[in-house]
């Protein structure tokens, strides 16, 4: 049987590519542990379509 753990899988957004109206979106798939960090995380990721390092952000 798998082993039931504290991390869990969440995507990430890119927020600056939401404001720009541009077509398409910046998204990752990773994973986190909930009990160290509760609150949506917050990483600087590379947006394929800017072409540039952009902060994504936690959505649910």
């Amino acid at each position: 049987m798998a082993k039931k753990g504290n991390r869990v899988q969440v995507i990430l957004e890119c927020t600056e590519h939401k404001d720009s109206g541009m077509a398409g979106t910046s998204r990752y798939i990773t994973t986190k542990n909930k009990k160290n960090t509760p609150d949506r995380m917050e990483l600087k990721k590379f947006n394929p379509i800017l072409k540039k390092m952009t902060v994504h952000k936690e959505i649910k």
